[in-house]
């Protein structure tokens, strides 16, 4: 039997983890990795858009190159970029934009050579786990630094084959341990300490970030890997269940979506998208086809519907059928998340824009340019009504809808 997992703290734990001034207490409705705290886009907080206000920037901060997310957690956001040569840690207040503190280490653009007009810099999002955060730069360093002061408890350096374009999957915290989307299934290292725990070996990994699930009443990850989906035992890194997907450059960029005993997938460069069952041996899709082709930032769902682009078209498509709901141009190839019924979308040029989650038809209801400029792929972050986006060329902004 498979079951999503929500990994967070327990309640009984709070009360020790508000204790310990070195810890950043992350809460239900906060966003302290990748995609947020369930993994898949959508977050918990409720009543946090007032349409009639318009949408205002709170602040805003310059933290080098990049595509890497926001996190966001006990009143701090945490962000990594790149310059001169440099990739830097920011940590922020979150809901004023004073600079905490920020950590620099050596770190090259990286760019390869056909990504012509490519900004580079990192791309996997820091992650917040208590008293810590972790990163992951384009060549492989992890690195473990505190939470409160910023300080390197320590590094490590993946040894497996460097993806095409850079090592990209953000940090997954499944308890000791640290999954990466590293190796054909993934690799784990010691959280607290940084040491290999198990690695599938140095075969090239993907793009996307670990999502974990429990199968069978243990804890294990799914994983967009280099030309597959796998899903591999947490404690081991056994393999268990493979799905093959290939697509044109080995481009799996977008993590999938558990539903039930489901999984949905989708790519770019045409591969197209499918559900099917999840972790059954010679699983054969319920549905396949090629009306979202996602190719980096993935889908969200909502209430039987995944909403998503397929390159610059934004799509809204039955779950269950795959069949197309609505279509809308003009926003270039964007991100989004959504929250409380809503999407929260960055089009391609900076645009930011919230639109109501619906099968009927598109209807935005507020929008704002945030930033000039071109290529904004990286999706947003939310936390407690305040929305955290970043350009490719450096800029963060803080915007808020409402008072």
């Amino acid at each position: 039997m498979l079951k999503r997992i929500k990994l967070g703290l327990p309640v009984c734990l709070l009360a020790i983890v508000i204790a310990s001034s070195a810890m950043v207490v992350v809460e239900a409705g906060e966003w302290p990795m990748y995609r947020g705290p369930d993994h898949t886009g959508v977050s918990r907080e409720t009543g946090w858009f007032d349409a009639s206000a318009g949408v205002k920037i709170v602040w805003e901060a310059k933290i080098g190159k990049g595509f890497a997310s926001i996190a966001v957690g006990g009143g701090r956001a945490f962000a990594v970029g790149n310059d001169a040569r440099k990739d830097t840690l920011f940590c922020f207040d979150a809901k004023t934009g004073k600079k905490i503190w920020s950590q620099s280490y050596p770190a090259e653009l990286y760019v390869p050579k056909e990504f012509k007009g490519a900004q580079g810099g990192p791309n996997a999002t820091p992650t917040i786990d208590g008293a810590n955060v972790y990163t992951l730069s384009k060549i492989g360093e992890v690195r473990c630094f505190s939470a409160d002061k910023g300080d390197v408890k320590w590094t490590a350096k993946i040894k497996s084959k460097h993806p095409k374009w850079g090592f990209s999957g953000s940090p997954l915290v499944a308890g000791d341990l640290l999954i990466l989307n590293a190796g054909s299934a993934g690799t784990a290292l010691n959280k607290k300490t940084g040491k290999p725990a198990w690695s599938s070996g140095p075969g090239v990994g993907g793009y996307s970030t670990p999502v974990p699930i429990e199968r069978d009443g243990k804890p294990h990850v799914v994983l967009f890997s280099y030309r597959s989906v796998v899903i591999v035992a947490t404690a081991d890194g056994k393999k268990v269940w493979e799905f093959p997907w290939q697509t044109k450059h080995d481009i799996n960029g977008a993590d999938p979506i558990i539903v039930g005993d489901n999984l949905f997938i989708s790519t770019g460069m045409g591969a197209g998208c499918c559900l099917m069952p999840l972790g059954k041996t010679d699983a054969k899709p319920i549905w396949k086809n090629k009306n979202m082709n996602t190719k980096l930032s993935g889908c969200v769902m909502l209430g039987g519907c995944v909403y998503g682009f397929d390159d610059k078209n934004l799509k809204c498509i039955d779950l269950k059928t795959g069949d197309v709901k609505w279509s809308e141009g003009g926003l270039g190839m964007g991100a989004l998340i959504a929250a409380d019924g809503k999407l929260i979308i960055l089009s391609e040029t900076g645009k930011l824009v919230f639109a109501n989650a619906s099968p009927d038809r598109y209807k935005e209801l507020s929008s704002c340019v945030i930033f000039k400029s071109a290529k904004c792929w990286t999706i947003p972050a939310i936390c407690d009504g305040f929305i955290y986006a970043r350009s490719p060329t450096g800029d963060l902004v803080c915007a808020k809808t409402g008072k």
